[in-house]
């Protein structure tokens, strides 16, 4: 049998993103994926934006996602860890997955050493300086009350509305990611070079931007930015203490933004 010792992590699949075909075709090749790597993966990390629009009630969880959420049980089932962020799109998951699939679920950043190494993770949206005007969105989103407020309505007048959003979207259009914005302009470079500033960190590992990077900066730590399942179908992969970004299609490697700063 096959030691379980790689981690994986992965973000912004926006599973149900419009078009509705789409979002199937991706959803089955990310079961095929895990499905790959069920037999040496200790652990997988799902860092936000998993769905393109999630609501959860107390005794109600949005349609479909059946093949992933059940592929994610029988990985929990067979002895993988998982953790999920929730990002900016899936911010109302709840309780639901945690109890069905038996995963540990994270709203904001965490610090954690992997395979000997320190790691500082999140979704990554918010942070560092400027995007004032979505940081003001996220606060709306997290307010307790508009929550509950937002949970009082009827499960199919609600949805309607979080399909609605999801189809007006960028990326349902057909937009790409904006461009990287420079080494010293990324919102999430600027955050880390800020942290480190304070504390050591081998690995700052992020989602949200769908620009897949690995970018070292003071010498030795690097940023990760995990890309997205819409155009890059990337993912990050640490084994023995080597982290690399890989892409499912590897033609696809070629879009990663590798710099040394």
């Amino acid at each position: 049998m096959t030691e379980k010792k790689k981690i994986y992590f992965i973000s912004d699949l926006h599973l149900g993103l419009y078009p509705p075909e789409k979002s199937a075709e991706r959803e089955k090749l990310l079961v095929q994926w895990l499905e790959d790597i069920k037999p040496e993966t200790a652990e997988l990390y799902l860092m936000g934006d998993i769905f393109d629009f999630w609501h959860e009630y107390k005794r109600v969880a949005p349609r479909g996602f059946t093949r992933f959420i059940g592929k994610l049980a029988e990985l929990s089932d067979n002895g993988t860890q998982i953790f999920y962020f929730t990002g900016n799109h899936d911010v109302w998951v709840y309780d639901y997955l945690p109890k069905e699939v038996g995963l540990t679920l994270y709203r904001t950043p965490i610090i954690k050493t992997l395979q000997g190494l320190k790691f500082f993770l999140a979704h990554g949206d918010g942070l560092g300086p400027g995007d004032f005007s979505y940081k003001i969105l996220k606060r709306i989103f997290t307010n307790r009350l508009l929550q509950w407020f937002f949970a009082r309505l009827h499960p199919n007048f609600a949805m309607a509305i979080g399909h609605t959003w999801s189809k007006k979207s960028r990326y349902a259009k057909g937009i790409v990611a904006e461009p990287y914005r420079g080494d010293y302009n990324e919102f999430q470079i600027v955050f880390a070079r800020k942290k480190l500033q304070h504390a050591y960190f081998d690995f700052f590992v992020f989602g949200h931007r769908h620009i897949p990077s690995d970018v070292t900066i003071n010498e030795k730590s690097r940023v990760i930015n995990l890309g997205d399942w819409i155009n890059n179908y990337t993912y990050g992969v640490l084994e023995d203490g080597d982290f690399q970004l890989k892409s499912l299609y590897p033609e696809n490697e070629k879009n990663i933004v590798r710099r040394k700063i």
